[in-house]
């Protein structure tokens, strides 16, 4: 006889996260803020507004929003805050989370299977928390012919390539990690980086399966990365410029997938060969090879592999969401921060103007950061789509496109950006 789920009851699942809540104080309130003020104590504390600021004193500016939110705001604007929470890996680590949740749940309504439902009972929620504890917990087994160093290092690099890529993808105006003048330079420079670890991770496992996966990758990222780059370059052809936020300011009028459609497709469909996604799944394929070039990983040494592969899907996203749909831009959705509050004629006085460190983000970043996640989320829909309806192609198949058909398309595209520049239809600065 087969286990009944037991039913979801509000109440239990409430008194579960105050039982978590209580802990996680008590715990929080015996040893966390015991051992912080033993390490500030030992720290050599900053003079703000010409007051030395103390552990003692640092606790009582939580409480007064005046002190508090001044410096809120200026850690806002460091470089460490941009690479460790927004709009680096943090938001990108956040993001990647839910593409693995949307994809398990949108794969499960399309091939009509059971996705992660029964764990967290709140359609499967917990699943993410659980399978990151299972790959934390799992025991790390290194092949014992294995070339150690190198096996031990491909998931770290993959990770660190990964997040270098989302550093050049910018946001909203002004908010990039790296914002390089040669952005698009340095994103091809990264890109290229992925193919020399597959194959080196592949090669330091000594086991066949891995080296095959990691030959068939090698294959599928060179034979689409010529592609990829000649359909990228219309857009420079139109813009006059390399950096991906001036790319993406450029389109403060209308996107550039209006008038380079043919780039689009070519980058999205060189996109998906470049995350191994369906149908060009050839170095991972399971029925074939077990798991391609990482068979032999496991524990966090695979979760780490995976984390690096969303991190570079949510990149691919973003940059075709900078490069043809316009990137930030979009109409103005957020409202303007309100200066007071009129009730019955009455002022009731300013909302941000009087409170220091106030707003903590401007108006063009909030609407920008909207567009961007909004159009973002799209196109990874769309990048998740084919591993749902569309089987796995053959390399000859996959190769034949790559050398082919596809680098035909790129030069196609290149000519129409051409026409349109020497027509005077377009160029760096816009509709002529």
């Amino acid at each position: 006889m087969s286990a009944i789920a037991p039913k979801f009851k509000l109440s239990e699942f409430i008194k579960s996260l105050l039982d978590n809540l209580f802990w996680i104080v008590l715990i929080f309130s015996l040893v966390g803020l015991p051992a912080a003020f033993i390490v500030l104590f030992f720290i050599e504390m900053p003079v703000i507004n010409g007051e030395l600021l103390t552990p003692f004193l640092a606790l009582t500016w939580i409480a007064d929003p005046s002190r508090t939110l001044p410096i809120v705001k200026a850690f806002m604007a460091t470089d460490m805050f941009r690479v460790m929470a927004f709009p680096g890996f943090g938001f990108a680590a956040l993001i990647a989370a839910g593409t693995i949740f949307v994809e398990r749940k949108m794969l499960a309504k399309l091939q009509l299977r059971v996705g992660p439902f029964y764990c967290g009972k709140i359609e499967g929620i917990l699943q993410l928390m659980g399978d990151g504890l299972k790959l934390i917990s799992k025991e790390i087994i290194i092949p014992a012919k294995a070339d150690k160093p190198i096996f031990w290092a491909a998931p770290v690099i993959f990770v660190a390539t990964a997040a270098a890529f989302v550093a050049l993808i910018p946001v909203a105006p002004g908010w990039v990690v790296a914002d390089v003048d040669l952005g698009l330079l340095g994103v091809f420079a990264v890109i290229g980086f992925f193919p020399i670890i597959t194959i080196l991770s592949a090669w330091s496992a000594n086991s066949k399966f891995p080296f095959i996966g990691g030959i068939r990758a090698l294959f599928q990222m060179v034979s689409f990365e010529i592609p990829l780059i000649l359909s990228l370059l219309g857009v420079v052809i139109l813009t006059g410029t390399l950096n991906l936020s001036e790319i993406a300011a450029s389109q403060s009028s209308f996107p550039w997938i209006i008038f380079l459609p043919v780039g689009a497709i070519v980058f999205f469909i060189t996109m998906l060969a470049e995350l191994e996604r369906i149908p060009f799944d050839l170095p991972e394929a399971e029925s074939e090879i077990v798991a391609g070039w990482l068979t032999e990983f496991s524990g966090m040494m695979y979760g780490l592999v995976q984390l690096g592969t969303y991190l570079k899907l949510y990149a691919f996203a973003g940059l075709f969401v900078v490069l043809f749909l316009g990137g930030w831009n979009g109409p103005m959705v957020v409202p303007p921060f309100p200066e007071e509050i009129l009730t019955d004629g009455i002022v009731l006085g300013p909302i941000t103007a009087n409170i220091p460190g106030l707003p903590l983000f401007d108006q063009a970043m909030l609407n920008g950061t909207l567009w961007f996640v909004l159009k973002t989320v799209g196109v990874i829909f769309f990048i998740l789509l084919p591993r749902g309806v569309f089987p796995r192609i053959r390399i000859d198949m996959l190769l034949s496109l790559g050398w082919t058909k596809l680098i035909g398309l790129a030069f196609v595209n290149i000519f129409i950006a051409l026409g349109l520049l020497y027509a005077g239809v377009l160029g760096p600065g816009g509709l002529q």
